[in-house]
């Protein structure tokens, strides 16, 4: 079977007579993303919370492209001097996605300067194509099963083309700066057309489904693709905290997620089946951090009744963000002594809410079990 070739610009477009099914199901997703919104506002672990379930994130997304590395495994593994390929290329991700949180929260919209600067982060002392790092691939590219062109599946936009592309793939997450509208002479006028003011979710589906087709740069792609996921969210006020990651849904279905993506490819695309599979996903994954977010603040008031101190309080949240967690790190953090800091850690392992190796003498390590057990179910 020959691969498929290039992709149409956008916006795109769906059956008509599917569309209204697409969008009942993106109103009850969208109203749990809603739910979780207003519920994290409220929330006790708000802030450290995000921390990890952005580690969480990075150990999926990076996971989707082949690595064995695990959620518990970067956290047992934290303080370790020399880190792990897998264990940089996580790290990699998380600090890339940090980078575009504070851009993002800071108003700087989400452009291609934005994507080539979250790459130069990502590709760091990582291993395969690093010599490009932060730049567009000037070479062609193909994605296949293997790494020989004569099992490619599909062949994205020639190295000459991908400034074209992008440039309309800003505009559709941005809109024209001018108040234009985007063309749309390529659509069938008989069909339902997707536009730049459409729902946020859908348009992120989108804007995630291009890029990945558009496939700018030689390496990194994937991972970039799904932090922009993330980022979007942030952008559409969907989210007023970073805390939408819907990678780990993706992963579980890897091989329906890859064969969808190549559906919306070439010159006859099936826009619907990958929305309709992306808005599933999203919706699985509101309904799993509503509950993560519940079985959280639960666990924090449960500990906090426990504290008998200040110091022992702030410490204890600080292990919803730090599972893993040393005396050096936790008086930082809350500006006291170190000396401060290993009482309430010992107190906090006395009282069952913390735990550490007894055999461990020199920079002991002391982890929150019960943030563990939530982050890997």
């Amino acid at each position: 079977m020959s691969p498929i070739k290039g992709i149409k610009k956008l916006p795109v477009s769906v059956n008509r007579e599917l569309a209204p099914e697409l969008f009942m199901k993106l109103a009850r997703v969208s109203s749990d993303i809603s739910r979780l919104d207003e519920k994290l506002r409220h929330s006790i672990v708000k802030s450290d919370l995000v921390n990890t379930l952005a580690l969480k994130e990075s150990v999926q997304s990076t996971k989707i492209e082949g690595t064995q590395v695990t959620f518990t495994d970067m956290v047992n593994d934290k303080h370790l001097s020399k880190q792990k390929a897998e264990h940089i290329e996580v790290l990699n991700y998380r600090k890339a996605l940090a980078l575009g949180q504070e851009r993002i929260q800071n108003g700087y919209p989400l452009t291609t300067r934005l994507v080539l600067d979250l790459h130069k982060v990502l590709m760091e002392d990582a291993r395969g194509t690093n010599a490009s790092s932060g730049e567009f691939r000037k070479v062609p590219n193909w994605i296949g099963p293997t790494k020989r062109f004569e099992d490619a599946v599909y062949i994205p936009v020639e190295a000459d083309e991908i400034e074209s592309y992008m440039k309309n793939w800003e505009v559709y997450a941005n809109k024209h700066p001018y108040g234009e509208t985007m063309d749309t002479t390529h659509l069938s006028k008989d069909e339902f057309i997707l536009d730049e003011i459409t729902h946020p979710l859908l348009k992120v589906a989108i804007l995630h489904a291009q890029f990945e087709s558009i496939h700018p740069f030689l390496d990194g792609n994937g991972r970039i693709g799904r932090i922009i996921i993330a980022l979007f969210m942030m952008q559409s006020d969907q989210l007023s905290s970073p805390i939408f990651f819907v990678s780990e849904e993706l992963e579980k279905q890897r091989a329906k997620y890859y064969h969808l993506l190549n559906r919306t490819r070439g010159n006859s695309p099936d826009w619907y089946s990958w929305l309709d599979f992306f808005v599933d996903a999203s919706g699985r994954m509101a309904e799993k951090l509503n509950s993560l977010l519940d079985q959280a603040n639960q666990l924090a008031k449960e500990g906090i009744t426990k504290c008998e101190t200040h110091t022992e309080k702030l410490i204890y949240m600080i292990t919803f963000s730090s599972p893993n967690i040393t005396v050096v790190e936790a008086a930082k953090h809350v500006e006291v002594a170190p000396s401060t800091a290993r009482r309430a850690l010992n107190a906090l392992v006395e009282k069952n809410l913390l735990f550490k190796d007894p055999l461990q003498k020199r920079n002991v390590e002391y982890f929150n079990y019960n943030v563990l057990e939530l982050f890997d179910r």
